[in-house]
């Protein structure tokens, strides 16, 4: 739940183990898929049913902690994006903390099937601060069913999130987490009973509109939906008309799968006000990320733009409402303000 701290010589020890050995990052996965279809499940620590809450809590080695949720579509052509993510792990972390985007990140994966017709149609593993995320990813089921029809589970798994997860963040601050989600089709336009009584475990009195539990989910989370190129379903505007429609300009087009994590961080940064987008891109250059910047760059050119107005605004409003406290402060008895 998000103690302790990111290595990234541990990580490298772990893909060089890994490389000598011939081992799978995603050996369950692997092992998985060797066996009969009947057998897959989701691995235990990524298994949604009935789990209470996945937490991100604060602590004395985090205590100011954030919520970061990355759930990907793991069906057909999207299957590439959980080893991308993997191979991709310092970078995220080495921008989000040595550039101080977020202090104290805690950082959860998950996947995304099709709840129609998949074995493991929902996998969410738990927020981290370590190298236990590089756990979760291992741990992932990379099925790459999909029922083929452009549509796939994303109103379900941001059902779990919306009801299933607990962070200080908003608890304890009031601040907003962060979803990505980073797919390529549909969402179904309902979250059906079924399906939660199923793979999750609650029982719904009814179905929820796509567009209610999106609403609920963005009490607690900036959710974002990241399009890659090289996917089924990249560039199809009903495709994104319809994601546009549910989060505006939140919806974010990659024309560089190599570039995810990297546009996952400087999302937050700009978010955050840590920086522009410009600073985000030189700091790309910093980390030795210089040839994913034209691909950030383009992808967050629009979200850019609205995320730094309404930063500018706010700032300009946490100054007047400063202000203004002063002046009453200053107000004694007897003075008539004009």
């Amino acid at each position: 739940m998000g103690s302790g701290y990111w290595s990234t010589d541990v990580y490298a020890a772990a893909a060089g183990y890994r490389a000598r050995s011939g081992a799978s990052a995603f050996e369950y996965s692997d092992s998985m898929r060797a066996s009969s279809r009947r057998s897959w499940k989701a691995h235990p620590d990524l298994d949604p049913w009935l789990v209470t809450a996945r937490e991100s809590r604060d602590s004395e080695d985090h205590p100011d902690s954030l919520a970061i949720a990355v759930l990907f579509d793991v069906t057909g052509s999207m299957g590439q994006v959980p080893r991308t993510l993997q191979t991709r792990l310092p970078e995220l972390h080495g921008l989000l903390l040595r550039k101080g985007y977020a202090r104290h990140p805690q950082i959860l994966f998950g996947g995304i099937g099709d709840a129609t017709c998949d074995r493991v149609p929902l996998q969410v593993g738990q927020f981290e601060s370590d190298n236990r995320m590089d756990d979760q990813l291992g741990a992932m089921m990379l099925e790459g069913g999909g029922g083929g029809q452009k549509h796939e589970s994303y109103e379900l798994a941001m059902y779990f999130m919306a009801r299933h997860t607990s962070t200080d963040c908003f608890e304890r601050r009031g601040q907003r987490g962060y979803l990505f989600i980073v797919g390529d089709e549909l969402p179904y336009n309902r979250v059906m009973p079924s399906q939660v009584a199923a793979v999750v475990g609650d029982q719904l009195a009814e179905s929820i509109p796509v567009e209610q539990i999106v609403a609920e989910l963005e009490r607690r989370y900036n959710v974002y939906f990241i399009l890659p190129a090289g996917t089924s379903y990249a560039g199809d505007r009903e495709v994104i008309g319809t994601w546009r429609g549910l989060l505006g300009e939140r919806v974010l087009e990659l024309d560089d799968l190599d570039a995810v994590c990297e546009t996952i961080a400087l999302t937050i940064g700009i978010n955050e006000g840590s920086i522009d987008l410009d600073a985000g891109l030189d700091h790309l250059r910093d980390v030795g990320a210089q040839r994913a910047a034209p691909s950030v760059g383009r992808a967050l050119a629009r979200y850019a733009r609205t995320a730094t107005s309404r930063n500018t605004r706010a700032v300009v409003a946490r100054g007047a409402r400063a202000l203004n406290t002063r002046v009453a402060e200053a107000d004694g008895p007897g003075i008539a303000r004009l």
